[in-house]
Parts: C-alpha cells; structure tokens; sequence
C-alpha cells in the first residue's frame, strides 16, 4: 500500500469557523483516523500548517493539536514548493490577493467564502484557476449537512411532486458587545471591512437554492442596519456601517423548467424560535418538508390534515406533531469534513472539484445584486456566467 502525504497550508485559522470547523472538526479528525483509502489502496494523509498573523496564539494552537509546523509568513508558505494545497478562512478583504498568489503559484486551494468582494474578481479568480489547472475547492458545506441531504433525497425521488416554493429563516441575536461580549467578529459589521449579511450569507443561500431546487433567476431584497452601534473586540464603541439583515425573494427555476419562488430572512437581530438556527421549508403538490441543519421533518398530501380557519376558538390540535422525520439510513459525517475528504480525493485525482469558484462567482453575484436591489428598490434578474 503507497501513502500519499498532502501538506496543507491553513490560512486564518485562528478565526471561529476556520478553527472550529476547519481545523477542529476537519482536518485534525482526517489526521487522527489515519488519512482515507482510496479506490485504488493508496492511503491519503494530511498534515496541517497553521498560519495566522498572531503568533503566540498560532503556536499555542500547534502545541494544544500537536501540530508540527506552524508560521506568520504566509507568502512564505505559498511559495514552499512542499506545500499542496492553500486554504483560506480568513477576512473577506484578504482573500481574493490570498487565492491569487496561491494558484499563481500552482497550489491546489480549498477556501471559504465569499470568494472576493466583487463579481469581477470572483470571475478573475475562476479564471486563474482554470488556466492554472489546479483543483479548486469552495465551501459548501450547508449541502453536506445531514438535514439538506436528507431535503435533497426527497427532491431526487420526487417526493414533493411540482415544488412550489421554498421559504428559509436564519439568524440570532448577536449580542451588541457593551454589556455582552459579540459573538461575531466586529469586522462583520463594518462594509469598509468586508463585513455585511448580505454580502456573508447570500454566497450561502446562492448554492442552497441551486443545490437543492434550481437555477436563481432574479432577486428582490432588502437590506437593513438594525443595530447601528456596536463594541469591538476591546470594548470601544463604533459604528456598524454594515447591513446586519437581509430580507430576499428569489425566482427559480427547476431542471424541469418549472417556476419556483424562493424567500429566506437573515438576521443577526432576530431572536430564535424555531428548532435550529436555520431551516428550510419546501412546499410542493404531493407534499412539503422542513429541514434544519440536521432534522427533517416530512408531510405527505395524503397525509395532510385539513385545518379550518376559525379565529374564535383556540387550536386544539398540534400541528407539529402530525409530520413525520425523514430518517438518516446512512451515517452522516459532519458536513465540513464530508467535503473536505471530497475535496482531497479531486486534488489527488487530478480532477474538478463539483463546487469551483465559478459556483462561487455565482454567489458573490447573487450578493452583489441583492445590495444593488434593496439599493434601487426593484427586482433584478440573475444572469448566466461564464468564463
């Protein structure tokens, strides 16, 4: 049996998701079961280098994991011809000059998103990679969540029949930091950084939509500021310049050319009452489906109740309980590091990732035109790209 050693240089990882996710919940787990196996009997490890620009932190990271090699020069670890592959987790407004350099120099790269602050760098950076003929690998990770498989499943064996619509709730209240320290990062809430809800989670919703219902064709939106002011990292008080909310309707379309209407709520100043952070519905003719980051929850036609409209009796009846959860029948691995293993096995193939910076272009568009919509007040529609 051949074993196959692939160094990977993680960018940004002492950030929350970078860490928790990437590292934590990822790579660390592939490390520590002894790589995979490919098809053929080679086995496949990794090994980690740590990067970030905080170096007692990044070296009290590699001690606490046992991680070897650790660095603060990231062009450093670019340019080591050692090094395959080059992932990003860190601020949006670093991260398309990161992937550039990266593929410039013929790394393989895996990054978070969005893949740039504008659609035509995003483009750009799509380009480079093709001509570069790398495996580019961009985080989709809510469609390797066990309840979006599990939503995806029941769309693949047509159990909604014509699907209707799709409606998505997400959000939480991120606290202000004066009283309660934030749980996200200040930059989040400052455009001039980056930060935005629109420009962070319409790159979500983009490959959501089109990985389980169809192609986006159009957007209306609305973007708000509902909280102005927030405390940093260090307790000062400053201005949130960036939307904390975005309310989108999105037109769809269905391989099988149907229309479908698509409406999600994001907020970081909403308060949760629902069973996970985000959820989805999907309505269809013979039947509608509600699926969480990891539950499902399904309801046939012909099991669907008939509720009569009467405002002046209270609800006898618990309309939660008459849906049935659409079990797993398989085991489901945490989402991250599902893709993260697909991801690995396309670089050592040699192959396409399925979900490139083109899929993450579309995103950056879907972001670009929902700021532009809530902006001018008007639908815009979503057009093809290409390189």
């Amino acid at each position: 049996m051949t074993t196959r050693t692939l160094r990977i240089a993680m960018n940004g990882i002492t950030g929350r998701m970078g860490y928790r996710q990437h590292l934590l919940r990822s790579i660390l787990p592939i490390r520590d079961q002894g790589g995979f196996t490919l098809e053929d009997g080679t086995k496949v490890q990794v090994e980690p280098i740590l990067i970030g620009r905080n170096e007692a932190k990044i070296k009290e990271l590699a001690a606490l994991h046992g991680v070897e090699h650790w660095t603060t020069d990231l062009d450093g670890a670019i340019s080591d011809p050692t090094v395959d592959i080059v992932f990003d987790a860190s601020m949006t407004s670093l991260r398309a000059e990161t992937l550039r350099k990266a593929m410039k120099a013929g790394k393989h790269i895996f990054t978070e998103k969005p893949t740039a602050e504008t659609l035509d760098e995003a483009v750009e950076l799509a380009s480079i990679a093709q001509e570069a003929g790398i495996t580019a690998g961009v985080v989709h990770d809510k469609l390797y969540l066990p309840g979006l498989v599990k939503l995806r499943r029941l769309v693949d064996e047509g159990f909604f029949g014509r699907i209707l619509s799709i409606r998505g709730e997400f959000g939480y209240w991120v606290f202000e930091g004066e009283t309660q320290a934030a749980q996200r990062p200040s930059w989040n809430y400052r455009k001039e950084d980056g930060g935005g809800m629109t420009t962070d989670m319409f790159c979500h919703w983009n490959y959501v939509l089109e990985g389980i219902i169809g192609t986006v064709k159009s957007v209306n939106a609305t973007t708000v500021t509902h909280i102005p002011t927030r405390w940093d990292e260090q307790g000062s008080e400053y201005a949130a310049t960036a939307d904390d909310a975005a309310y989108g309707i999105f037109e769809l379309e269905t391989p099988g050319g149907d229309q479908v209407v698509g409406q999600i709520n994001s907020s970081w100043a909403v308060r949760v009452y629902r069973d996970e952070l985000v959820e989805f519905q999907v309505d269809g003719t013979h039947g509608s489906a509600v699926a969480g980051l990891n539950k499902c929850v399904a309801q046939q036609r012909a099991h669907t109740p008939k509720p009569v409209w009467n405002p002046d009796l209270p609800v006898t009846e618990s309309f939660r309980d008459q849906w049935l959860e659409v079990p797993a029948n398989g085991d489901l691995d945490n989402g991250f590091k599902a893709q993260w293993e697909e991801f690995l096995r396309d670089v050592v193939a040699g192959r396409e990732h399925r979900f490139g910076l083109l899929s993450a272009a579309r995103g950056v568009q879907l972001a670009e035109l929902g700021l532009q919509s809530s902006a001018e007040r008007r639908t815009l529609d979503v057009p093809t790209i290409s390189l």
